[in-house]
């Protein structure tokens, strides 16, 4: 079977930006939920300035997964990853949940304050 790694490069790119988005902030709140502490927690917060470096780099990488993905089954050639149903099913799911991730990474600094 022919793997085309468009859509799913793509999606796991997306899904780095999105996790490396939110390190600054969500990052030391759920190292400390966990029970983990220290002084070194604070040094996360240096990654700030970037972060809209990586949500901009998680929605680009988002657009091209979703091209790849939503495609339509016409557009693939048989024995392609993309005209198996199952695995278009699964890399469909997969976007979603980065694409939750990205609006978590979004949305998070502004939600927090209102939690304290």
């Amino acid at each position: 079977m022919d793997e085309s790694p468009r859509g799913r490069n793509a999606l796991a790119a997306g899904g780095i930006a999105a996790v490396l988005a939110s390190v600054c902030c969500l990052g030391p709140l759920v190292l400390v939920t966990l029970g983990f502490s220290g002084a070194w927690i604070g040094n996360l917060s240096a990654l700030d300035p970037y972060r809209p470096f990586f949500i901009g780099a998680a929605l680009i990488a988002l657009w091209f997964a979703y091209r790849g993905i939503f495609r339509p089954m016409s557009a693939c050639q048989p024995g392609e990853v993309c005209s198996v149903p199952a695995v278009r099913r699964a890399y469909k799911i997969l976007f979603w949940i980065v694409g939750a991730l990205v609006l978590v990474a979004l949305a998070f600094p502004y939600v927090v304050p209102l939690l304290y």
